[in-house]
């Protein structure tokens, strides 16, 4: 539908009315100035006998349009990536309570018994179990089969998220990228969102508590994993994360907006983060390191 058929022949303009697929479509990819009396309309152009059958007709297509809509945003590469990336973390959880459970089960009636994945891993390729350990193999199985399918699936996002997202991939390396585009909701998401949104992703607990003066000001969420942050003095550690922010903030629009890779972003983040790292170095040898607003 375009404007000037819509003035003349309502929202529905030149669709037969058993004709969903053309329905939704006009739903989806129909415009107008303004409002107009469209069941009037589309009753005057013969696509409706009555205002009840418009408005069940305008229900399916408009049910149909919202479908096509969640089925394109799903199978797009970047809710790909956060299906992938969530399903990782479930399964690298899952596996590592199990093998508390084991370690704890298998402490009662093995001599040899360990911790971790590690303990699951030897456990279920043991050449010989003793009588009644049976049901630990089997469990140590499971959680070995977890532990591997959690790494299959970081395989994956490391090589996927390049694609998707090349900038962020190569600031933040792909496992983290993954994770933040996630927590956005999507890369088009985080691509809207400014710096200081994109610092705290993922410590919405301590924001929240902080909103209601129960706790600081987080200074940082899931990028505490970046390097350029974990790897800075606690005391310039806000400072990292406001920096490395605002990197991620700007590639995740280039890669939204535009796809080009943009090197020069690397190198401006690892001189900034080497400006910041060197405070502490200063302040160790006396000097001043002065604030930081940025």
């Amino acid at each position: 539908m375009t404007d000037n058929t819509a003035a003349d022949d309502g929202w529905f303009a030149g669709v037969d009315a058993d004709d969903l697929e053309s329905a939704a479509m006009a739903v989806r990819d129909g415009s107008a100035e303004g409002p107009r009396d469209w069941p009037a309309l589309a009753l005057e152009a013969g696509f409706a006998a009555d205002k009840d059958e418009y408005y069940d007709a305008l229900r399916a297509a408009t049910t149909a349009a919202t479908r096509r809509d969640v089925t394109e945003r799903e199978a797009a590469d970047d809710r790909q990536l956060v299906h992938a990336v969530r399903a990782m973390d479930d399964c690298t959880r899952t596996a590592n309570e199990l093998a508390e459970r084991l370690a704890e089960w298998a402490g009662t009636v093995d001599p040899a018994a360990g911790t971790g994945v590690d303990y699951a891993r030897e456990l279920a390729t043991r050449d010989e179990i003793e009588p009644g350990q049976e049901p630990l193999v089997s469990l140590a199985e499971r959680v070995v089969a977890l532990a591997d399918e959690a790494e299959d699936l970081r395989e994956y996002v490391d090589r996927q998220t390049p694609t998707v997202a090349p900038n962020l991939a190569a600031l933040a390396e792909p496992v983290l990228a993954a994770r933040l585009i996630s927590l956005a909701g999507g890369l088009e998401s985080l691509a809207k969102k400014p710096s200081g949104t994109v610092q705290v992703l993922g410590a919405e607990d301590a924001l929240f508590a902080h909103l209601r003066g129960h706790a600081p000001s987080p200074k940082h969420g899931i990028i505490f994993t970046h390097d350029a942050v974990r790897g800075t003095h606690p005391d310039e550690r806000g400072s990292a994360a406001r920096a490395v922010a605002g990197k991620l903030a700007i590639a995740a629009r280039v890669d939204h907006y535009s796809g080009d890779r943009k090197t020069e972003l690397d190198a401006e983040l690892a001189d900034r983060i080497e400006t910041i790292q060197a405070r502490t170095d200063d302040e160790s040898a006396g000097g001043d390191g002065g604030d930081d607003d940025e």
